[in-house]
């Protein structure tokens, strides 16, 4: 196990060390709806992370993308995320189905603010959500609804930190490991690299919606 010089094992002990003197517009500005700002937020994001958790609290977290706006704000509390074609293992919608807990993350790419909601999600199975959510004549099969309790806007320091919006700090996206490369690593098969490449590649020009 790790040796530390300290393990952090109270909320008194974090709070001595990060204190929330001169922080007040972060505690104050959490909503339990989503206002015409997170609105208008959502309305451009392309790319959301949702994060779920399991009976044995097994956390798992899921990127999910489409255009501008794929994320429907129903109500100031509702919201809808179809669901497009994937890989199968449905991790997050077993989760829900364990605990409805969800959290959401919004990006707008070379947008240095994220939008953070967080509620109650369920799965449904909906003839007119299937067909308002509907690209290329292709309709999601199901669809998450989350009930809105918690919503705030970040700040932009990480993503100024990590310099996500500046191509002149990304590594070379070559020297960067593939799905490929990790299922040879894990997957006994007799497939080679370039094999299983292709395989992913034909995935993803024809299995998009």
């Amino acid at each position: 196990m790790l040796k530390v010089d300290e393990e952090i094992t109270s909320v008194s002990r974090l709070r001595e060390l990060m204190p929330t003197e001169g922080f007040t517009n972060t505690f104050l500005k959490v909503t339990d709806q989503l206002n015409d700002v997170a609105c208008k937020f959502i309305a451009i994001a392309p790319f959301i992370v949702v994060a779920t958790k399991s009976s044995k609290g097994l956390i798992d977290v899921s990127p999910k993308g489409d255009p501008a706006g794929f994320v429907e704000v129903f109500d100031n509390r509702t919201l809808i995320i179809p669901d497009r074609l994937g890989n199968h293992r449905v991790d997050g919608f077993k989760n829900i189905l364990e605990d409805p807990n969800v959290a959401i993350l919004f990006i707008v790419p070379g947008h240095g603010d994220t939008l953070r909601v967080a509620g109650k999600a369920r799965i449904v199975k909906d003839r007119a959500i299937s067909k308002r959510h509907a690209i290329n004549g292709k309709e999601p099969l199901l669809a998450m609804v989350v009930e809105v309790q918690e919503a705030f806007m970040h700040c932009s320091k990480s993503l100024i930190r990590s310099r996500l919006w500046y191509p002149d700090s990304w590594p070379a996206r070559k020297t960067a490991p593939t799905l490929a490369e990790w299922v040879l690593a894990t997957v006994e098969r007799e497939q080679t690299l370039g094999d299983v490449q292709d395989d992913h590649s034909t995935d993803e020009k024809t299995r998009l919606y």
